[in-house]
């Protein structure tokens, strides 16, 4: 290796002061802070805010914080220094304490106003006003940007205390959902689904607040008793945190009249994201109504192919709203998500999340969110007839956008070169009524199997309640309409009875079974295997934290027996329909 090519590989941030020199504020430089907010940042209370992009708050720190965890491989891509996790200035800055941060690193955060979109439909019931005007980062504190090896990320504390936007709540994230956001966003981004990132994880050693939770094998549908838990902040990474509510919120103001600054401030806001998140795909010199268009059109594939690549991983966003929902197309607020294990396409985690935001309901929640986004713009369209036909094309646009994503993402899955409707119909019969596990299912398709019995590792028996699905075969049609599934599948695959026979593409049994197992996990973040991880991290062991960390950032490799014998296996019976485990009211 030559001494070049060793300097640009070694770390260039080992210190907090390191860190200042990259800082680069460009949200509070360019856009408007409220002109009601205290400048130095004491801001904790619920209160209405009637215009603004954010609100300057200092956040809270947390007593006595404790190293958790922090992501290898994001401090390696940022150029961080393993020992600055640990260092006290850096661990003071990201457990809420700004009091003594180098210049230019700032005193205060910031937070951001939002509205909120249900499935197209617009509330304001959730803020304590019914104004809309006191919803927005209840608990989320953004505390840096900064360009960092060429990219800017902005770094957001999540559960800092309390800012404006709390709705009468304490602001405080506890361990046990900071631990799962933690572990779920690098197992996301090891799957190589868009996401939020996490940098580093610290607890209170001394801190508690109460949550509702589960009662230890609880059946419950809600939790059953008051937990008192450690608090933590956890430290997300993004280029921004913009989302459809935040842009939403001024159209809105726009359209009630409800301030005269609020259309200067929509295009403000509006053209900020665009130079954040789509600088490269918009073309900045043209005029505004022209890189709407373009915006419209980026946001589109980005959004289609994010739910997309959900779905082939199993995951369920649970509570997908225009306010978690992120301009940049990427995965946010991980909050009563799941992974599907027993396929079921209404597969839903959150107990209030419904249908509507089920598995296989994620492309419809999509479009809703993206026809709120359009809905955003228009405003800025104004009577201009050309450009608001664009837009219209572009919005109406979605669903063909979204089955061509899905179409694309399933014939991956399955190894084919072109989308087979039939053949991917007659597997979901299967898998629903057999049924089977989803990740170990696809896995194990993806060895190019001669026969159902290397499939039947994916298979459950004995699930507790009421058959699911399709009526439920016994085992001798079972056995028979998958190997006829099975036979119809190889041979679209250009193979025969044995794996010599090549494809007409061309393809090896070897090459097919290969770009299978790129798109299909081995290990998904199991809930019934997190919850031993978070529950030992109350009681100060970090052990089995730090051990699905490592697991779960390589989702696709054969990893060791051991691992595999404790994390490539079905759902054990007793799990089913535990709350916390199976099903969770909230995150907290």
């Amino acid at each position: 290796m030559t001494a070049a090519a060793y300097t640009s590989k070694r770390p260039g941030i080992e210190s907090l002061e390191d860190l200042a020199r990259h800082a680069d504020f460009s949200l509070v430089r360019a856009l408007n802070s409220d002109p009601d907010a205290r400048p130095d940042g004491v801001d904790h209370h619920p209160r209405q805010v009637f215009s603004g992009h954010y609100v300057p708050v200092k956040p809270s720190p947390i007593a006595d914080p404790d190293y958790v965890a922090h992501s290898h491989t994001l401090f390696e891509e940022l150029g961080f220094s393993d020992s600055l996790a640990r260092s006290g200035p850096f661990m003071r800055m990201f457990s809420g304490d700004l009091a003594s941060v180098p210049v230019p690193l700032r005193n205060t955060g910031w937070a951001c106003g939002y509205a909120l979109s249900i499935f197209g439909s617009e509330y304001t019931a959730q803020c304590p006003f019914q104004t809309g005007n006191g919803y927005g980062d209840g608990r989320a504190i953004s505390v840096l940007e900064a360009v960092l090896r060429g990219n800017r990320r902005e770094m957001q504390l999540k559960g800092a205390g309390r800012t404006p936007y709390c709705r009468g709540a304490d602001g405080r994230a506890v361990l046990r959902s900071s631990v799962r956001e933690f572990l779920a966003q690098e197992h996301m981004h090891a799957l190589g689904v868009p996401t939020s990132r996490s940098l580093c994880l610290y607890a209170s050693k001394t801190e508690t607040v109460e949550r509702p939770w589960y009662t230890p094998g609880s059946t419950s549908v809600d939790p059953d008793r008051l937990v008192s838990e450690p608090v933590a902040i956890t430290t997300r990474v993004a280029p921004s945190f913009l989302r459809i509510g935040n842009l939403e919120l001024f159209s809105r103001r726009v359209r009630m009249q409800s301030d005269a600054r609020s259309i200067e401030e929509l295009r403000k806001i509006v053209s900020h994201a665009i130079e954040r998140e789509y600088a490269h795909e918009v073309d900045l010199r043209s005029s505004l109504e022209d890189q709407l268009i373009d915006l419209a059109r980026a946001f589109r594939n980005r959004l289609a192919s994010l739910v997309a690549e959900w779905i082939r991983v199993g995951y369920c966003q649970g509570n997908f709203n225009s306010d978690n929902c992120a301009v940049g197309g990427f995965t946010l607020d991980y909050g009563p998500f799941g992974f599907c294990e027993v396929f079921d396409p209404s597969y839903q985690p959150w107990t209030g999340g419904g249908r509507h935001f089920s598995l296989f309901n994620q492309p419809t929640a999509a479009e809703h969110n993206f026809r709120t986004f359009c809905s955003t713009l228009r405003p800025l369209i104004g009577s201009h007839a050309r450009r608001s036909a664009e837009l219209d094309e572009v919005e109406n646009g979605f669903a063909d956008v979204m089955l061509e994503k899905l179409a694309h993402m399933w014939s991956a899955k399955l190894g084919l070169a072109a989308f087979d409707p039939e053949l991917f119909q007659a597997l979901m019969v299967l898998m629903v009524s057999t049924p089977v596990d989803y990740t170990i299912f696809f896995r194990e398709l993806s060895n190019v199997p001669e026969d159902i019995e290397p499939l039947k590792k994916s298979f459950y028996h004995g699930l507790p309640g009421q058959a699911r699905g399709p009526q439920r075969m016994d085992a001798g049609t079972r056995d028979q309409r998958w190997s006829e599934w099975l036979a119809a599948w190889r041979s679209r695959l250009g193979l025969g009875t044995t794996n010599h026979v090549a494809s007409p593409s061309d393809r090896t049994h070897a090459e097919i079974s290969a770009a299978m197992k790129r798109v299909n996990p081995k290990y998904i973040l199991r809930e019934w295997l997190l919850a031993p991880a978070y529950e030992q991290a109350a009681a100060g062991d970090y052990s089995l934290v730090h051990e699905l960390q490592r697991i779960m950032t390589q989702p696709y490799a054969e990893q060791s027996q051991a691992v595999e014998a404790r994390h490539y296996r079905l759902k054990p019976l007793e799990y089913f329909h535990v709350g916390g485990v199976s099903h969770m009211s909230c995150s907290s």
